[in-house]
């Protein structure tokens, strides 16, 4: 009876080298980046409270009101950034 060949072992590539971390690339955030990040969220907290208190000249205005959330999203779009 005739013999059968045998499958041809497929070639194996070499693995290739393990890609770098993005996050340790790069290392952690500075000192400067948090304190400001944190900042602007706790000022925009703060001019919230004290226009709702009517510690702020001219009254409780939605100006206030604005500014105190533009500085809190400020803080949190920080925050997209922070490593």
């Amino acid at each position: 009876m005739p013999v059968s060949k045998g499958r041809k072992k497929a070639k194996r590539r070499p693995t290739p080298p393990p890609k770098p971390d993005p996050v340790k690339a790069k290392g952690p955030s500075p000192t400067w980046y948090v304190v400001t990040m944190f900042a602007l969220m706790g000022i925009g907290m703060l001019i919230i409270l004290a226009n709702y208190i009517n510690l702020l000249p001219g009254g409780t205005s939605n100006t206030y009101l604005l500014i105190g959330l533009a500085g809190i999203a400020g803080g949190f779009g920080m925050t997209l950034n922070f490593r």
